[in-house]
């Protein structure tokens, strides 16, 4: 195949963002018949465990900006997050027919709930709670950890009707590990150079990954990583350099971030997006497979407001982001009644308090349409980064 311009690699991710009916999926499912795709919410599913069984993971991470809830408003309430209202409409809709089960990892009480009205809305379809070890002690959230991940590949099995051997296991492995490589190199060259990698083109090629099979999205991003390169017109900027907090879990609508690009904020590090980057390091492909994600996700899991901080340390990763990152402040974008973002946010600001880094907040729905007060605020935030700068 013949190397792809960049307008084009990013339109095509665009076009995967943008299809609220899952159709990548289903001419993927129509490829083969008998294949079967499971859906997962954002944070971190081991998806390698669905890929061993032959089956697609697919990110659900809401409708974003593009689907008018009807349905959805009448099974929760209106004071919390935008996406579990959004996911149960883009269900009653049919749009998540194509899935033939999903998964609910353990973010918060909302998407618990969530995965109980899934159970009574649509009782013959696979639906799951992923409980995550809070406890990082090998032998007890470990021994948990190894359990679930059990049980799940027991209940694939059964789905996939075929039997998940550890050679199949570990070569998923090795696929995730080459994926995950990839998108560590994009966000380092991204940290790098943020003008010839704009987070307004790099969320798209990110995303495009909950549709698209591994190797794929591999492939794409390899890919875009070559293409942006080459395109001689991207000129570096006078912007401030910024690390975005908060959106780990609902994710913000496209026009949100090129509101803060437009603004004058090159964004080198952020949490979007997690459920694809939630491990820092490869897996080990020696030895057993299921040990090998145990002891990855216990050592080498990034820290968010859903996860345990067991050294009692919530805000280090923030203030490490931006020493890394030679970033210069942070701005904490938190999704509407999101309550681990929005009851961890204090001691984050603490924490760039006592560091000396400057930060700004507001919050945001996946369905936020005008930007105006947004870009005021981070346009400002930008200009007094860079008057301190040079004081």
């Amino acid at each position: 195949m013949a190397n792809r311009e960049v307008n084009e690699l990013v339109d095509h991710a665009r076009a995967l963002y943008e299809d609220i009916d899952f159709g990548a999926v289903k001419r993927w499912k129509a490829e083969a018949p008998g294949r079967k795709a499971i859906g997962h919410m954002p944070i971190y599913v081991p998806r390698e465990l669905i890929h061993a069984a032959g089956m697609l993971p697919v990110g659900v991470v809401g409708g974003g900006d593009r689907l008018e809830i009807i349905r959805g408003d009448a099974f929760f309430q209106s004071y919390i997050c935008r996406i579990p209202r959004s996911t149960i409409e883009l269900a009653l809709s049919g749009r998540l027919d194509c899935l033939d089960g999903m998964l609910f990892p353990s973010i918060c009480d909302v998407i618990r709930n969530l995965s109980g009205m899934w159970q009574m809305l649509f009782p013959d379809r696979y639906v799951r709670y992923v409980d995550v070890p809070q406890n990082y002690d090998a032998k007890v959230g470990g021994r948990f950890w190894r359990l679930e991940i059990e049980r799940m590949l027991g209940d694939f099995a059964r789905l996939a009707g075929r039997e998940i051997t550890v050679d199949a296991l570990r070569a998923s492995i090795v696929v995730y590990n080459e994926n995950r490589a990839a998108l560590r190199e994009l966000y380092a060259e991204r940290s790098r150079r943020p003008w010839v990698y704009p987070l307004s083109e790099v969320f798209l090629v990110l995303r495009a990954g909950n549709i698209l099979p591994p190797e794929e999205h591999t492939a794409l991003v390899r890919e875009y990583l070559g293409a942006a390169a080459a395109d001689t017109s991207r000129k570096e900027m006078d912007q401030s350099r910024v690390v975005l907090a908060g959106m780990f879990c609902e994710q913000p609508p496209h026009g949100l971030i090129l509101t803060l690009e437009r603004a004058g904020c090159s964004v080198v590090d952020d949490d979007l997006m997690l459920g694809l980057r939630w491990l820092t390091r490869d897996v080990s492909t020696d030895g057993d497979p299921i040990e090998a994600l145990v002891d990855v996700y216990l050592t080498a899991s990034v820290m968010t407001a859903s996860r345990y901080s067991p050294e009692g340390n919530r805000a280090q990763w923030l203030v490490d982001s931006v020493e890394r990152n030679r970033a210069e402040g942070v701005i904490f974008c938190a999704a509407s009644f999101c309550d681990p973002a929005l009851l961890e946010q204090p001691i984050l600001v603490a924490a760039l308090d006592r560091a000396g880094i400057p930060h700004t907040e507001f919050k945001y729905s996946e369905d936020t349409g005008q930007f105006a007060v947004i870009r005021e605020q981070a346009g400002t935030f930008s200009d007094s980064i860079r008057l301190w700068s040079e004081a």
